[in-house]
């Protein structure tokens, strides 16, 4: 499997802020008068740049833990939008799907209204694509092509899915999960230790 893109979320209500103050920081740096170095003391070593910087980042990774990958990524991201513009882009996004629903039952008045997307298509989601990365859905006489990798995190992605909505899912939506979960499982059981088997070299023939 390849390496997941990283991706980095801009926030474009700061870019107009972050590109004032940072022509007025460069005025600031241009106006400020320079001195001339003070000349060493004897026996006092010649003033030099430090990299006070680096100092302060080391001394901070020695006496404080590592981030979390949680903590790291909300300090990438922007701040979160206010409701009233999430509640904007909702209503913008809706419209705009409804209408694209329109032209579409317009093209073939037999298609009938699409219904609510609910919490089961997102775990049937998940299934079909941990299924076809394991090869099923293979034609008949077709060698299945497999993702073993790619079905893992797929499955891992379901399990992460499962522990962030637990106590938050009615019974019926709790008991399909556990169990897509469940069969998705067993299925990469069974597909990693036939790849297993298959990777380990023949025995060397007995010299006659």
């Amino acid at each position: 499997m390849s390496d997941t893109p990283k991706f980095e979320v801009i926030d474009r209500r700061k870019m107009k802020a972050d590109e004032e103050k940072g022509s007025g920081e460069t005025a600031a740096q241009t106006a400020q008068p320079t001195h001339p170095e003070k000349p060493a003391a004897p026996g006092e070593s010649a003033p030099g740049p430090r990299l006070v910087v680096n100092e302060a980042k080391r001394d901070a990774e020695t006496t404080a833990p590592a981030d979390t990958a949680e903590q790291q990524l909300a300090e990438e991201m922007p701040p979160a939008p206010t409701a009233e513009e999430s509640s904007k882009s909702k209503a913008a996004y809706d419209a705009s799907a409804q209408r694209l629903e329109d032209l579409v039952r317009a093209q073939n008045p037999a298609v009938g209204a699409q219904p609510p997307v609910g919490f089961e298509h997102l775990v049937q989601q998940f299934y079909l694509s941990a299924m076809l990365q394991m090869g099923a859905g293979a034609q008949e006489g077709q060698r299945p092509r497999v993702d073993i990798m790619g079905a893992r995190a797929t499955i891992d992605l379901l399990g992460v899915l499962a522990e962030k909505t637990k106590g938050n899912l009615s019974d019926a939506e709790d008991r399909m999960l556990q169990s897509v979960l469940f069969e998705l499982r067993m299925a990469f059981l069974e597909l990693s230790s036939m790849v297993t088997v298959a990777s380990v070299p023949p025995p060397p023939a007995p010299k006659g």
